[in-house]
């Protein structure tokens, strides 16, 4: 990936994270559980670095 690539992705997050604090405390811990789910999906479909794990 990238520099360019990630400094979108970085700067997405960022954007996310900023609209989800704005939101009621209710709202907020939904949106986080998305944006977690979501991010962790993402992680589980990245190429390991190390061969075989």
């Amino acid at each position: 990936m990238s520099d360019e690539t990630e400094q979108h992705l970085d700067e997405g997050l960022l954007t996310r994270v900023r609209i989800i604090e704005t939101q009621p405390l209710a709202d907020r811990a939904a949106a986080y559980a998305t944006l977690h789910d979501e991010l962790s999906r993402r992680l589980d479909q990245a190429p390991s670095p190390v061969p075989g794990v």
